[in-house]
């Protein structure tokens, strides 16, 4: 396969490394590639142990507090890509609000990170993934002005940026009114459903504006797929592809909302990605992970012997059940493009 599916490989309960143990065994039934998440070096160097060998090196998402317009944390990321080159694909660290206002110095910094992996070869390239919420086209100016760079590029996160697109058009035809005031509780909902959903409906196209407009630079680009809804309150995304929103009232014959993109939404994205991005120049993670529930461990069983309760097993083992449902939807979409 010419583009790399990578899921998130952590442990998502609290628990012991059986838990990254069953991480492992079910990414090795699933055929996927891993994102993990490391604040710390030797945290990464202990997560490595338990990812499956796999064609595709993984990606390493750095704390959300790295911000790469400060000196310390730009040594932090020349600190990971020098210990893990060969060994790793890419880095990703988020942008910052602040870098808005900054553009010129984000560009020189990232020209530097650049210079300096551009000296040890094997190492893994770093994405500024789009996080703060700041206007798309600014996103797009940014990897523009990076064509050059070699080595940094971008991550488009597509629930970020559909969360901040579907709020932002619902604000422009209701002045003064937050979308993400509102819940799904919130008695005025009945009467603003079909505006709300307009707006939620219309991200999907704001987000392939994007992708066609940053593949179109030439360069690598990795994405962040998942779903959400900015009626959700507190985290509106990170959701699977293959759920609905629940709703006190009923909705053009359902007690549920369509979230952002569903399976037709992530069809959509995957395939303006490989039509925009050159071959073997584009990579996804199923950045999926406010899943809940349980299921039994049925083959796993003799991971948790020496637990008395596994009931986190089983929530971890839920949860990566519904990673390999989504890592299908996105294969076999990749497969209809081969």
């Amino acid at each position: 396969m010419l583009w790399p599916v990578h899921g998130l490989f952590q442990r998502r309960v609290a628990g012991d490394d059986a838990l990254l143990e069953l991480a492992r065994l079910r990414f090795a039934q699933m055929g996927v590639a891993a994102e993990v998440y490391a604040d710390t070096p030797e945290e990464l160097e202990h997560l490595l142990r338990f990812v499956p060998p796999h064609p595709y090196r993984p990606v390493v998402h750095l704390n959300r507090g790295v911000n790469v317009l400060n000196a310390p944390s730009r040594a932090v990321v020349g600190e990971f890509a020098d210990r893990f080159a060969g060994r790793i694909a890419g880095l990703v660290v988020h942008d910052k609000y602040e870098m808005g206002e900054q553009t010129d110095r984000l560009l020189s910094v990232m020209r530097e990170l650049d210079a300096r992996l551009s000296e040890r070869p094997g190492g893994p390239l770093v994405f500024l993934e789009y996080a703060a919420g700041l206007e798309p086209g600014w996103f797009v100016e940014v990897a523009e002005r990076l064509r050059d760079a070699e080595r940094v590029s971008c991550c488009i996160d597509v629930g970020h940026l559909g969360v901040r697109q579907a709020s932002a058009r619902f604000g422009r035809s209701h002045p003064g009114l937050s979308l993400g005031s509102l819940s799904p509780e919130d008695g005025r909902l009945a009467d603003l459903v079909a505006d709300v959903q307009e707006a939620v409906g219309s991200a999907v196209q704001d987000v392939l504006d994007v992708i066609r407009s940053i593949g179109s630079v030439g360069k690598h680009v990795h994405f962040h797929l998942h779903d959400g809804h900015p009626l959700i309150p507190g985290l509106p995304d990170h959701f699977t592809f293959l759920t609905r929103l629940p709703v006190p009232f009923s909705y053009q014959g359902r007690r549920s909302l369509s979230m952002m993109y569903g399976p037709g939404g992530l069809a959509a994205i995957v395939s303006a990605a490989i039509g925009a991005c050159r071959p073997e120049a584009v990579s996804f993670t199923l950045e999926i992970h406010q899943v809940e529930g349980r299921l039994p461990l049925a083959d796993a069983s003799r991971l948790f012997a020496r637990w008395r309760d596994v009931t986190n097993a089983e929530r971890m083992n839920y949860w990566l059940s519904v990673l390999g449902e989504n890592a299908l939807l996105v294969s076999q979409r990749l497969a209809g493009s081969m």
